[in-house]
């Protein structure tokens, strides 16, 4: 079952004032490139010709995967929660990123399997000890999916009831690309092998397997599914979760900063479910998993960045956000050709 979002459209009559505000500056018109449209954009989602960003958050939601065990991943399962201990003690790619830049940060164990510690920067939102082999059965039940959906919203309604209006996600799971991968086929009708990489540096040999493997978990399930039925047959609860915070993040109306591939295949499940979710997406960065470019191209998305990264974990929503502090700053603080008694071009 959906947790009731009501998703409404960006103020598109905003647009004009905003652009007139943004070819004020003095500049040549368009002279800031990719960083005009994302103060627009920004103006939209935030509903301000002077936005704030406020309070930046990164939720990095944390879930094995039951397919995992059937040989698809270069690492032991065992990784997602050593990985988890190592985001606590703040020694990831994400804490480093997450301390430069200001951004809050919080881990959320969506199902982990095996027992992690409390800790003050650990969200506990265990759905299950990890998702089912998406092999031979659905990777969660329907009420599972619920939950999870479900958790991810609630998470981001407190960050947004704290003052919250920008906000990234990332993940970790090992296995979670084979998820992705069945996920993005089946919403964008895309040949199963096409949609299969490397993941975490699979050989040829473990290549192979991971295309067989999942071509077999693809036809256990019967074509024309429901987006929430791709999710509920083939995700992870850390999709699903994120999928959940994503929808309450545009609901809420914050800037909701897209990571990699694992990310946009949340997206891809929010998206089709419902058609204004993607006016309030920044997607952050092109993933060097090779699918992640057909993702970009179903949701017609162009990416700040091109890093050539594949690591998740939100890095890439961390990396992007001086862009985002950028195209705010210039908005609100750049002088117009009148302020500064600047000539403007001859017509």
């Amino acid at each position: 079952m959906i947790p009731p979002f009501e998703i409404g459209p960006v103020r598109r009559e905003r647009s004009s004032r905003l652009q007139a505000l943004i070819d004020a500056k003095t500049k040549p018109l368009g002279a800031l490139g990719l960083l005009e449209s994302l103060a627009l954009k920004i103006g939209l989602i935030l509903r301000t010709d002077s936005p704030s960003l406020r309070a930046p958050h990164i939720l990095v939601f944390a879930g094995d995967h039951g397919i995992a065990t059937e040989g698809v991943s270069a690492y032991p399962q065992e990784v997602t929660q050593q990985m988890v201990l190592n985001f606590l003690q703040g020694g990831a790619a994400i804490n480093v990123f997450a301390r430069q830049h200001g951004i809050g940060l919080k881990i959320v164990d969506a199902g982990v399997k095996g027992v992690l510690p409390p800790s003050e920067g650990l969200v506990a939102a265990r759905i299950a000890d990890g998702t089912s082999s998406s092999l031979r059965k659905p990777a969660m039940t329907t009420e599972q999916c619920g939950r999870a959906l479900a958790r991810g919203a609630q998470l981001v309604s407190d960050l947004h009831g704290n003052g919250c209006n920008v906000i990234g996600f990332g993940e970790m799971g090992i296995g979670n690309t084979s998820a992705a991968a069945l996920i993005m086929s089946r919403l964008c009708r895309i040949p199963l092998e096409i949609c299969v990489g490397r993941g975490a540096g699979l050989d040829e040999d473990g290549l192979r397997k991971k295309r067989a493997i999942l071509k077999q978990a693809s036809q256990r399930v019967p074509p024309d599914q429901t987006p929430l039925s791709v999710l509920e047959q083939f995700g992870g609860f850390e999709i699903a979760m994120m999928c959940g915070a994503m929808l309450k993040a545009a609901e809420c109306a914050m800037v909701v900063l897209v990571d990699g591939f694992i990310a946009t295949a949340a997206v891809l499940v929010a998206d089709a479910l419902f058609q204004n979710f993607r006016d309030y997406l920044v997607f952050t960065h092109l993933s060097a998993e090779p699918g992640h470019y057909r993702m970009l191209e179903h949701l017609d998305a162009s990416p700040l960045l091109h890093l050539d990264m594949r690591l998740g974990e939100g890095t890439g929503c961390a990396l992007a956000y001086p862009l985002l502090q950028s195209a705010v700053r210039f908005l609100n603080e750049m002088a117009t050709f009148d302020s500064a008694n600047v000539s403007t071009r001859t017509r």
